[in-house]
């Protein structure tokens, strides 16, 4: 690791006076080194406040040659804003107003650094939503950088089909705008989605258009449980099969719900459970919903538990979104490895399936859970961090599932992303492409000075 130079500190000291920072306690917070991944601290942590500020940040970087790193929350499991040859973490987190509102056109143009939920309490009074929801409260740049999706996905999309624009600051310092806001257009390469999902590696996101969505007129939701995986698997393929238009389908087993139980005081049952949303008007609502539960009593599903007032619905996806941290009360102490892969949604039952045998065999807890209208699953393993077998066993096990899912033509991440922690199985899954998407980072960042050592192996990006 080569150290900063004093010339660069000083001229992004003199940028950016005391938001510039090389002590310990703001690197760490830096780090990023996910789950499982050991923490990378950067060398210094610039944290900017407008376009100007980024462009002149890259540009000094690059004048050094000193390794950006873009930040936004921080949330990312697979290592993604880790600095494993140093540099300068750049942080857009206070980038966050709304440039730009077209309620008639249903969409919005946002700096980086806004958060959806922030986006979300800005649109209240619209009449519109963000609907893209990985569960944390994400930064927008952090969402397209990463490609996420979540529990919204099936119905709504995830980042690649609600990002309409991008501006990026290339590592060069140049400033591109990669579309405008036309609803189509065939007019040259794809920019836009060449960046959403590129983790940082090609340039830095400074604002993002987005395509918004009506608010429902009515929303429900409900909770059943199953006998088994295999019913509450084939409920969701049934329903999207018929074409059931689910909002929301999102599968939890049953340590998951043990844990959610334990750390909230509900009574869910604690089985194999789906957790349902329907959108729409209220008879569509209710139409939908009958359904739903007519195919889940058909796969040995039991009686719906509904939540109709806003307030009980909130309760029920805060117990979803948080089941991975309640996940930790089963083996305190552990360190949790959260990991994910997606299938093709023919394949899911299966794949569920054998993988909650693989679980059966290990020597710690681990809990499966997932958005699994879109085929997407996550298992969270409960590890010693002391305890070396267990992180041998933990690995192995996630390269059984990373290879299951691909023979099933499925992918290593539906929404983690590559980072440093999938690196290998990207190339597993794709093979020669990798080498075309190495040599596309070669063209953008001949350097490698953005985010460096993320998707690609040391040897592939130099």
């Amino acid at each position: 690791m080569i150290p900063l130079s004093d010339s660069l500190q000083t001229e992004l000291r003199e940028l950016l006076g005391p938001r510039f920072s090389t002590t310990a306690a703001i690197r760490d917070q830096h780090a990023g080194g996910g789950m499982h991944l050991p923490p990378l601290p950067p060398q210094a942590v610039a944290s900017v406040e407008s376009l100007d500020e980024i462009v002149r940040v890259v540009r000094a970087c690059a004048d050094h040659g000193a390794p950006i790193i873009p930040f936004g929350a921080g949330t990312s499991l697979e290592c993604h804003v880790g600095a494993p040859r140093g540099g300068v973490c750049m942080d857009v987190s206070a980038m966050k107003r709304v440039l730009r509102l077209s309620p008639e056109d249903q969409d919005c143009t946002v700096e980086a650094g806004l958060t959806r939920i922030a986006l979300n309490e800005h649109l209240r009074h619209t009449g519109l939503f963000f609907p893209v929801d990985p569960g944390a409260d994400a930064t927008i740049g952090g969402m397209a950088s990463t490609r996420a999706s979540g529990t919204t996905t099936l119905r709504y999309g995830g980042m690649r089909e609600n990002v309409m624009a991008l501006t990026v600051v290339t590592p060069d310092g140049r400033v591109i705008r990669t579309a405008r806001r036309a609803r189509k257009s065939s007019a040259g390469y794809d920019l836009t989605h060449l960046f959403v999902g590129s983790e940082g590696t090609l340039g830095v996101v400074a604002d993002v258009t987005l395509r918004l969505h009506a608010a429902p007129e009515a929303t429900s939701a409900a909770v059943c449980a199953f006998q088994s995986p295999f019913g509450a698997a084939s409920t969701v393929i049934d329903a999207v099969q018929c074409g059931l238009p689910l909002a929301r389908a999102e599968y939890l087993d049953a340590v998951s719900m043990r844990a959610v139980n334990r750390a909230f005081s509900t009574a869910y049952a604690e089985a194999d459970t789906l957790f349902l949303e329907f959108h729409g008007s209220p008879e569509e609502v209710a139409h939908y919903a009958e359904r739903a539960r007519s195919i889940a009593n058909e796969n040995g599903g039991g009686a719906f538990q509904w939540a109709i007032e806003t307030e009980a619905r909130n309760e029920l996806w805060k117990a979803r979104h948080n089941a991975g941290f309640a996940t930790l009360s089963l083996r305190p102490g552990a360190r949790p490895w959260s990991t994910d892969v997606c299938v093709p949604i023919s394949q899911l039952a299966r794949c569920i399936e054998t993988t909650k045998r693989d679980i059966a065999d290990l020597p710690f807890p681990a809990a499966v859970l997932g958005h699994i209208g879109d085929g997407n699953f996550h298992v969270i393993l409960l590890v010693d961090p002391e305890s070396a077998n267990e992180r041998i066993t933990a690995q192995r096990f996630n390269d059984r599932l990373v290879a299951r899912a691909i023979e099933a033509e499925g992918t290593c991440t539906g929404e983690h992303g590559v980072g440093l922690g999938k690196r290998e199985s990207l190339r597993h899954e794709l093979g020669e492409a990798v080498m075309l998407m190495r040599d596309i980072k070669r063209a953008l960042d001949p350097r490698d000075l953005m985010n460096p050592g993320k998707i690609f192996l040391p040897d592939e990006a130099a």
